[in-house]
């Protein structure tokens, strides 16, 4: 008896050594080129986003004196320059739709997301002169792609906003009389990825008439830290309508959305590699009883090739999930393993111990003890429910079981 626990030991401790390697081999598949797939994703649909309002300003000549030092004396001029002088913004009124769409590189997704951004800003001249107003909005990310693009001045399209547009914003200009208001309104459809931001100039920032509008075609919404909240939550069928809205408030937090992260099946296969020798563990210390109380003779070889085909399970999962859905690729795996030992065993025992006993056991302890890393932080409390069931179980079957008799057996 000593010696076969002995070789189902040797057998077993073999085993976890390969699901370690197995494990390795997949977190640097998984690790080591995301960041590549990661700047691959980036170029072909985008950045995070971080939105600025618009700014407006005029130029006047100013004079200053500018102190230098000649012949060793300081000496003072009286210089005019160009100063550049902002407008304050006035009201924000804006309509934001974050649309989802999750995206896979190799083992790993990302949240990628497609955005339509549409927003009326106020400007008054308050100077008591007129004045010709330089507008300029700026653009989202430095590298974008922006469908529909218009910049419009009291609803006219500003004449030399492709003119002056630099890369980083789209500008128009309007000559403003004493005491005229001038509303600002621009568009664009553009793509992002994992977080769009709305960040006000200036920390902290004086917000006067703001409104912004969000709506999602996802439920499960994040607000990073240090971000407002949203004041009023609406949920839709396909997600939430969110708002925003300050008559005056002072802030140095910005307004911004955490895209959802879907599971990561490289990760996942990873995890559950690594923790595959525990679910081996109860696998081979039932099989282990049930053969013992009912006298079947279950060789180490027998363990041998049970033990193989828990691994393929796993040597399966870690290059199916580049091909097909995690969901899917354990689906299949599952039924792959559990063909392998109940085919084994009904040739090696019998058909009913292979498909009770064996295979149900399997499917506690490989299948359902997997398929609780799908959910992120309850993985432990269900194997810690399962280890107990599963010794609440062997306690009571081995109760009246004579072991000294067993083992000299």
């Amino acid at each position: 008896m000593l010696k076969r626990i002995a070789a189902i030991t040797f057998i077993f401790v073999c085993t976890s050594v390969a699901w370690a390697v197995l494990g390795s081999t997949i977190y640097y598949r998984s690790n080591v080129p995301a960041e590549t797939l990661r700047d691959s994703v980036s170029s072909t649909w985008g950045v995070p986003q971080e939105q600025k309002p618009p700014t407006a300003s005029y130029t006047e000549r100013v004079e200053r004196i500018e102190k230098t030092i000649e012949d060793g004396k300081s000496v003072e001029r009286l210089t005019q320059v160009d100063t550049s002088i902002p407008r304050p913004l006035e009201s924000s009124k804006i309509d934001v739709d974050l649309q989802l769409e999750h995206r896979q590189k190799g083992l790993l997704w990302f949240s990628t997301y497609q955005v339509a951004f549409r927003g009326t800003y106020r400007f008054r001249n308050t100077t008591g002169q007129a004045k010709s107003v330089n507008f300029s909005f700026p653009y989202p990310a430095n590298q974008g792609t922006y469908d529909d693009l218009v910049l419009t001045i009291n609803g006219v399209p500003a004449p030399d906003a492709n003119a002056a547009n630099d890369g980083g914003s789209v500008a128009g200009s309007k000559f403003m009389a004493p005491g005229e208001t001038v509303v600002i309104a621009v568009g664009y459809r553009s793509q992002g990825l994992d977080r769009w931001t709305y960040n006000f100039q200036g920390q902290p920032a004086h917000i006067r008439d703001f409104d912004l509008n969000m709506t999602t075609n996802f439920a499960a919404i994040d607000f990073p830290e240090n971000t407002l909240s949203p004041l009023k939550r609406e949920e839709t069928p396909n997600g939430w309508k969110l708002n925003w809205n300050y008559s005056s408030v002072t802030t140095s937090y910005a307004i911004a959305m955490e895209m959802p992260r879907t599971l990561q099946p490289g990760p996942l296969a990873g995890q559950i590699s690594y923790f595959a020798p525990v679910s081996l563990f109860f696998f081979f210390f039932l099989m282990f009883i049930i053969t013992t109380v009912r006298n079947v003779n279950l060789h180490p070889m027998n363990y041998f090739f049970l033990a193989s085909a828990f691994f393929a399970f796993h040597l399966l999962l870690a290059y199916l999930v580049d091909h097909v859905s995690v969901h899917t690729s354990f689906v299949i795996c599952s039924l792959v393993s559990i063909f392998l030992v109940v085919s084994y065993l009904r040739l090696a025992v019998n058909m009913r111990f292979a498909l009770v006993e064996a295979a149900g056991t399997q499917f506690v302890f490989l299948v359902l003890f997997s398929y609780a890393f799908f959910f992120q932080g309850f993985t432990g409390l269900a194997i810690t429910i399962g280890a107990i069931i599963t010794l609440f179980v062997v306690m009571q079957v081995t109760g009246r079981v004579n072991w000294g008799e067993k083992f000299r057996t």
